[in-house]
C-alpha cells in the first residue's frame, strides 16, 4: 500500500497590507468551493479522511454507545392555552423531535394527544427541522418555521390546530423570526428581512424589519412597523401584553449584549402605527420589558447590575428613572428567568425566579408584590433549569425543564399553593447509565482570575485517563450541566470529560462576558490553557492523553489552544469553527460578531484579532497535534472556509508524521451548523470520539 500524503495546495503569494501589518494568506483560492481547484483539493480530502477513519477501531462501539443513551430522548415543558398544551418530544425511534397537543377533545378522550408537527412525517430524509412555533392566544392557530438542508432559512407558516390545514404561508426571510400574537389570532408582529434585490450584494442576511401581517393575507400588503433606515445587522425582539394593549420590542446590533427597548399604547394609534416610548435607548445595557398581567412593566436588566436583577414601573413611564428594583442582584448567582403566579387560589401572588450559581441552576420563591423571598424550589441535583412556563391566563402552577450530566431533559411542575414540586413528564426513553463522578473544580486562569470546570469521570480511582477538555468562551453562552450521550459515551469507554466555564460566557454574568471579547478575547484562551494544565497537575491526564473539542466559537478557541500550546495535547476536534479572524466579516453571518470579536477594518482590532487569530499563527516546522475539522455543506452561519484554510495551512506546517498525528477535514453534505437528526448526529459524534480514542490512547471497546 502506498504510504497517505496529504493532497497538494498550492501557496499563493496573497500577502497584503493592513493598517500597517503585512498579512499573509497563501489559500485564498480556498474560500470559493465551486472552483475546480478547490472541488478537486476537497474531493483529495473526502479520501484521506475516509482512509484515516478505517483505523479507528472504537467508531463502531461508540456509534452503539452513543445511539443507546441517545434513546432516552426528550420531552419539553408544556406551553398551555386553555385546558390544552403543547410540548416537543422525541423518542428512541424518531429522528428529530416532534410536536404535539394534548388535552380535551370534543367529544372524545380527556386526555387526546396528537402530533401536529413531525419533521420526518414532512420529510423523510430527516433534513427538515422545525426551528420554532408560537400558538396564538386562544390556541386556535399556530405559526411555526421549518427550513431544509441545515441552512436555517426558516419557512413561515400558520397552521389552524383543530383541522391540521395550512391557512397561511410559507412566508419566507423570516429566519430568527419572533411572533407576537394580537388577541383573536387575526394578526401578529414578525421580523422580516428585506428582498435580496432592494439590498447590497453581500447583504442579503442582514437588513431586517418589524411587520404587521394580518392572517390569510399577502404580506405584499404588511405593513412596515419598526426598523426603516436602522442598522443593517440589528436583531428584534417582540412581544404583545396579555390583554393586547402594549407591544414591548427590542432591537441589539448584531449580537450585542446591549439592547434598546421601547413600548407603545397599541390601543391610542391602532396595530398599524404604534407609537413607541423608550424604556432604554443607547445604555451600554441589556433590558428585556414585558408587561404583565397585573398591569405592571417588569424588566429583566443587566442595567447597574451585571449579573442582572428584575425591575417594576408603570408602562406609562417606562424609562429607567422609573424602575423599582422587585427582585436585587445576588453577588454570586445570574439571573435567568422569571415566572408570575397569581392565581385566586393564592393569598397573595408569587414570584418565581431561576438563577445560576457558577453555571448551576436554582430556583427562589418571592412575594409577587414587594419581591421580598419566602424561599426556594427543590431541585433533583446539580443541574441546569429550562424556562420557566405558567398559564397565560394566570394560575399557581409552573412547569421547567431539567437535566443534568446523567439525567435526559424532563419536565417538572411547581404548585404555589404546597411549594411540592413533582415530576411532570419523565424523558421517554430509560438507557442504561454509566456509573460516573461529578465534579466542580476550582482552577486559576494566567493572570490570577479563578475559573470553574465540570470534570465527569468514570467511577473508579485509575488516574491518568485519556480526558477531553470541552469549551465555548464567547457569546454569553453559558456552559452548563446537562445530558449528553456523547460525554457519556466517553466516560462508559473509560474517559474523562471536563467542560470549561471559560471567561466570555455568561456563567459569572456580564463582566465575565466581557472580559473574554473584543480585546479581551486572549483571557478565553488562556483559561482553555489553565484548565488543560489543571487536569495534568492533578493527574487526572497527561499531555499525551488530553484532547480539546470545541465548535463554531469553540471552534475558534480549539485552533487558538493549537497554535498557542501545541504542546499541551495529543489531539483536537475542531467543528465548524471560526479561524481566518481577518476576513471573517466577509463570510457567513460574519457581520453580526463585530461586536463580539471586533472588525479588521479598525486598525486597533486588527492588531488583537492577528495576535490570536489561528490561521495567521500556523509556524511550520511544528508537531501540532493530531486534528480532525469537521464542517458541514450548508452551515449558513459560519462558512466551511475557515477549516479548508486552516487544514490546508497546518497539513503544509506540522512536522509531524501523518500517519502519527494527521490533520483531517471531515465533510458532510445536507446538513447546517445547527440543528440535525439523531443518527446524523450518532455518526458524527462516533468519528470525532473514535478519531480522539485513536490518538489518546482510549480503549472504547475493551473500556
Amino acid at each position: 500500500m502506498p504510504e497517505p500524503r496529504y493532497p497538494d495546495a498550492s501557496r499563493l503569494d496573497g500577502t497584503e497590507e493592513l493598517h500597517g501589518h503585512r498579512v499573509a494568506d497563501p489559500y485564498r483560492w480556498l474560500e470559493d468551493p465551486r472552483s475546480p481547484e478547490a472541488k478537486e483539493w476537497t474531493r483529495a480530502q473526502d479520501a484521506l479522511f475516509s482512509g484515516q477513519a478505517q483505523r479507528w477501531t472504537a467508531r463502531e462501539p461508540l456509534a452503539r454507545g452513543i445511539e443507546a443513551l441517545m434513546g432516552a430522548g426528550f420531552v419539553g415543558a408544556p406551553v398551555w392555552r386553555g385546558r390544552r398544551c403543547l410540548f416537543m418530544r422525541r423518542t428512541a425511534d424518531q429522528e428529530h423531535g416532534v410536536l404535539y397537543i394534548a388535552g380535551p377533545a370534543p367529544g372524545g378522550d380527556p386526555l387526546a394527544e396528537r402530533a401536529l408537527i413531525d419533521p420526518v412525517a414532512l420529510d423523510p430524509g430527516g433534513a427538515t427541522t422545525l426551528d420554532s412555533w408560537r400558538p396564538d392566544q386562544e390556541g386556535r392557530l399556530l405559526a411555526y418555521q421549518l427550513s431544509e438542508g441545515g441552512d436555517e432559512e426558516s419557512l413561515l407558516r400558520v397552521m389552524d390546530i383543530a383541522t391540521g390545514e395550512i391557512v397561511d404561508g410559507p412566508v419566507d426571510r423570516c429566519r430568527y423570526s419572533p411572533v407576537a400574537w394580537l388577541p383573536g389570532g387575526e394578526a401578529f408582529y414578525y421580523v422580516r428581512r428585506l428582498p435580496p434585490g432592494s439590498v447590497p450584494e453581500g447583504e442579503e442576511q442582514y437588513h431586517r424589519r418589524v411587520y404587521l401581517h394580518r392572517v390569510g393575507t399577502s404580506t405584499d400588503d404588511d405593513v412596515l412597523v419598526f426598523g426603516a433606515g436602522r442598522d443593517k445587522t440589528e436583531h428584534y425582539g417582540l412581544g404583545v401584553s396579555r390583554d393586547g394593549r402594549w407591544l414591548v420590542l427590542t432591537a441589539a446590533r448584531g449580537t450585542s449584549a446591549s439592547n434598546d427597548a421601547w413600548i407603545a399604547d397599541l390601543t391610542e394609534d391602532g396595530w398599524e402605527r404604534p407609537r413607541f416610548t423608550a424604556v432604554q435607548e443607547g445604555d451600554d445595557a441589556e433590558a428585556v420589558p414585558s408587561v404583565g398581567r397585573d398591569g405592571r412593566m417588569y424588566v429583566s436588566t443587566d442595567r447597574d447590575a451585571p449579573r442582572g436583577r428584575l425591575c417594576v414601573a408603570d408602562p406609562r413611564t417606562p424609562g429607567p428613572e422609573h424602575w423599582r428594583t422587585l427582585v436585587a442582584a445576588d453577588a454570586d448567582a445570574v439571573l435567568e428567568d422569571y415566572a408570575v403566579l397569581d392565581g385566586p387560589e393564592l393569598d397573595r401572588g408569587v414570584l418565581l425566579v431561576s438563577w445560576a450559581r457558577h453555571a448551576i441552576s436554582e430556583i427562589t420563591v418571592h412575594d409577587l408584590a414587594t419581591g421580598e423571598r419566602r424561599g426556594s424550589v427543590e431541585l433533583p441535583g446539580l443541574g441546569s433549569v429550562g424556562a420557566l412556563l405558567e398559564r397565560p391566563e394566570g394560575g399557581h402552577e409552573a412547569w421547567f425543564g431539567y437535566s443534568d450530566s446523567t439525567s435526559p431533559a424532563a419536565v417538572h411542575h411547581y404548585d404555589a399553593r404546597t411549594g411540592e414540586v413533582r415530576s411532570w413528564a419523565a424523558a421517554p426513553g430509560t438507557p442504561e447509565m454509566p456509573e460516573v463522578r461529578t465534579e466542580q473544580l476550582v482552577f486559576t486562569s494566567g493572570d490570577g482570575t479563578p475559573v470553574r470546570m465540570l470534570v465527569v469521570s468514570p467511577a473508579g480511582d485509575r488516574q491518568p485517563r485519556p480526558t477531553i477538555l470541552y469549551g465555548y468562551g464567547g457569546f454569553r453562552i453559558s456552559m452548563t450541566p446537562g445530558y449528553s450521550a456523547t460525554a457519556l459515551s466517553w466516560v462508559r469507554a473509560g474517559g474523562v470529560y471536563a467542560v470549561a466555564n471559560l471567561r466570555g460566557g455568561l456563567e459569572e454574568g456580564e463582566e465575565w462576558h466581557r472580559a473574554g471579547m473584543l480585546g479581551a478575547k486572549q483571557n478565553v484562551f488562556d483559561d482553555c490553557v489553565a484548565a488543560a494544565e489543571h487536569l495534568v497537575a492533578t493527574g487526572r491526564t497527561t499531555p499525551g492523553q488530553l484532547a480539546v473539542m470545541g465548535g463554531s466559537n469553540g471552534g475558534l478557541l480549539v485552533g487558538a489552544a493549537v497554535t498557542q500550546r501545541p504542546d499541551l495535547f495529543a489531539a483536537a476536534v475542531c467543528s465548524a469553527p471560526l479561524l481566518d479572524m481577518v476576513r471573517y466579516e466577509r463570510f457567513g453571518l460574519g457581520e453580526l460578531w463585530n461586536v463580539e470579536y471586533g472588525s479588521a477594518d479598525d486598525p486597533e482590532a486588527l492588531a488583537w484579532l492577528l495576535a490570536y487569530s489561528p490561521y495567521h499563527r500556523v509556524t511550520e516546522g511544528t508537531a501540532y497535534p493530531a486534528t480532525l475539522f469537521t464542517v458541514f455543506d450548508n452551515d449558513t452561519r459560519v462558512d466551511p472556509l475557515h477549516a479548508r484554510k486552516m487544514c490546508a495551512a497546518l497539513q503544509h506546517a506540522t512536522s509531524a508524521p501523518l500517519d502519527e498525528h494527521p490533520i483531517l477535514l471531515r465533510r458532510e453534505p445536507e446538513v447546517g451548523h445547527s440543528a440535525r437528526s439523531v443518527s446524523r448526529t450518532v455518526r458524527l459524534s462516533a468519528d470525532q470520539l473514535a478519531f480522539l480514542a485513536h490518538q489518546t490512547g482510549l480503549d472504547a471497546d475493551g473500556g
